[in-house]
């Protein structure tokens, strides 16, 4: 697959290790096409040799056609990341290589026998996992869906909330078409970096805690409770949260992608992201 040079063009940073980026292509030309979900190899020449790649998940929806935009955390653990140190360090007009998109995290919008997935979207990640469900929930307000749509976001410190205020306000725009609700929960409220939160604590998968009993935090908030026949999960974080996640719902008849039924049906997407 044959790199295109592209060109930073937008820098914000979050906090000192996470921030949004954009990336347009060098000649200006608009991006090529892709499906909410998907994930672009950026590449960097580090200490001037071959091009080294990393994958990121897109964070724009695909109606935006000047750029590519990426929610990046600096890697400290276990060891510094010499490919997002070099990023971090980028400045305004630096060059990348962008490879085409690709992935399969995309949505599931019908089902094996081709009727339309009616239920309720129920986005679940952490940290810069949040990246493809911002993708998803753009792409979806914009075509007018009439799915109900709840994004879980679960972070360390309260300033990790990326985009909060964006979700918040479309959080709010409920009307006949647009459902969304977005439930942010914060693991270490007591941390200066989460000063004024009011919000949940816990880990996202907190929210889930009592999902056997239909008496989690999740269906105290969406008053109804969640069963595969109303309700299709998209996990995306690491690999222990998908792993919990799935286990809390498997008693209730929640089948995985990788492990579908007979008839070809399943209830749960996962995306591995590692920060």
């Amino acid at each position: 697959m044959e790199p295109i040079q592209g060109r930073l063009i937008y820098k914000k940073n979050i906090t000192d290790d996470l921030a949004v980026f954009r990336f347009e292509y060098a000649d200006r030309s608009p991006i090529n096409d892709f499906k909410p979900g998907q994930f672009v190899n950026l590449g960097l020449k580090l200490d001037e040799k071959e091009i080294t790649h990393r994958a990121y998940s897109l964070a724009s929806p695909p109606h935006v056609k000047n750029y590519y935009e990426f929610y990046i955390k600096h890697k400290e653990h276990p060891t510094i990341g010499k490919f997002t140190t070099a990023l971090f360090k980028m400045n305004l007009g630096d060059l990348v290589f962008l490879q085409s998109p690709h992935g399969a995290f995309t949505i599931e919008d019908k089902k094996p026998d081709g009727t339309h997935d009616q239920r309720q979207m129920i986005l679940v990640c952490s940290g810069t996992g949040l990246a493809p469900f911002m993708s998803y929930v753009l792409y979806l307000k914009k075509i007018g869906t009439s799915k109900k749509i709840t994004l879980l976001h679960g972070v360390s410190f309260a300033q990790e909330l990326g985009y909060r205020g964006l979700l918040e306000s479309m959080s709010c725009e409920k009307n006949d078409s647009w459902d969304f609700t977005y439930v942010p929960t914060v693991s270490r409220p007591n941390d200066t970096l989460s000063e004024n939160w009011k919000g949940n604590n816990g880990r996202v998968e907190s929210l889930l805690s009592g999902i056997d009993r239909h008496d989690s935090k999740l269906e105290q908030i969406l008053g109804k409770p969640i069963t595969h026949d109303n309700s299709f999960f998209y996990l995306c974080g690491y690999k222990s949260m998908i792993d919990y996640i799935s286990a809390m719902l498997s008693p209730l008849g929640f089948v995985p992608s990788h492990n579908k039924r007979e008839d070809g049906t399943f209830d749960i997407k996962f995306e591995l992201y590692g920060i």
